[in-house]
């Protein structure tokens, strides 16, 4: 696979490999992650993400990739993230101190069995915090080594010109899709200005773009998506018909809804590197091809204000507070 430079001195893969579903809750899964995660590596999807609350339980996503890189860590690019905390009865809660990311660095390290991470995000950002408080404990673990890069998740421009003051910013991780464009309100210019690198996450929608999901009954009914505005009653019917647009351009490509999603993406620019969830050998195979595929320009006119239509939120009210701080 191609590579692009996120920022000075952070080569990444066109497409990276979001860790967060891989199954982490018996021995079957640990197999399964193993395959997914050393076919990826093999077709060049080199960049892993985790972050220390995937899981069922705390760090348990972070001791899956740990175990599966063990043997191939020369081969990857791995980033973790810290900030967001659960208390006692399960209730989330935001912790940006410096103190905190210098122990949650500690930790990180442990459960992955590395001794450095290269690309290091502060997963939310805890506004009650100076950002320059939080950055500045992160350029303590680059100079200790322990982490080669520093990034931010869900931030506002405003917030990244902040820390990017205290030390180089390699990439900024935020949701962006077909479906969610906000960030090219004025983020996107932002990350370009100062030469930070833009993490994709969620480029598929939350699956809808990939065509799998069609009606509301194809959601179970402990389905996270549920609690989406998104998905839930009228909205979902909006945005399905949106999804069946994707999936009509697609076959005059022709190519997978998935493979168009995330080259639409690639073609946003080379600074942009989505971050695929996959948990299954085929979803590699699929996706991987996406960093070849090129879209006509009248297709990508045809595609560029589908975002318009999209109905609902992307997080529920509590969770868009946690946003863009």
């Amino acid at each position: 696979m191609r590579t692009t430079r996120l920022s000075d001195g952070l080569i990444s893969p066109a497409i990276g490999l979001g860790c967060a579903e891989l199954r982490t809750d018996d021995l079957t899964g640990d197999r399964q992650a193993h395959a997914v995660v050393s076919r990826a590596l093999d077709l060049g999807v080199t960049m892993l993400d985790t972050a220390d609350v995937y899981g069922p339980e705390l760090g348990r996503n972070e001791e899956l990739v740990g175990r599966v890189i063990a043997h191939r860590r020369d081969d990857v690019v791995l980033t973790t993230k810290f900030g967001l905390r659960f208390r006692p009865d399960g209730s989330l809660w935001l912790d940006s101190t410096a103190d905190w990311a210098r122990q949650a660095c500690r930790e990180s390290l442990r459960r992955l069995g590395v001794d450095h991470i290269d690309l290091y995000y502060l997963h939310r950002r805890n506004p009650a915090v100076p950002i320059e408080e939080t950055v500045s404990a992160m350029a303590d673990l680059v100079r200790r080594g322990d982490v080669r890069h520093i990034g931010l998740s869900e931030v506002s421009s405003e917030t990244l010109r902040a820390a990017h003051t205290v030390h180089p910013v390699a990439a900024v991780q935020i949701e962006y899709s077909l479906f969610t464009r906000f960030a090219e309100q004025e983020l996107l210019a932002t990350c370009r200005e100062l030469g930070v690198g833009i993490v994709a996450y969620r480029p598929l929608g939350r699956g809808i773009l990939t065509g799998a999901l069609t009606a509301a009954s194809d959601l179970r009914a402990a389905d996270g998506r549920r609690q989406s505005p998104r998905f839930q009653e009228s909205n979902l019917d909006r945005n399905l018909a949106l999804a069946a647009h994707v999936r009509a351009v697609a076959r005059k490509i022709p190519c997978t809804p998935a493979q168009l999603a995330l080259a639409w993406l690639l073609a946003r620019g080379s600074d942009v590197v989505p971050l695929a969830g996959m948990t299954r050998l085929e979803h590699v195979e699929e996706n991987s091809k996406a960093a070849d595929l090129t879209i006509p320009a009248e297709l990508l006119a045809e595609l560029d204000h589908l975002a318009d239509g999209v109905a609902g939120d992307r997080y529920t009210p509590e969770q868009m507070a946690l946003l863009d701080s």
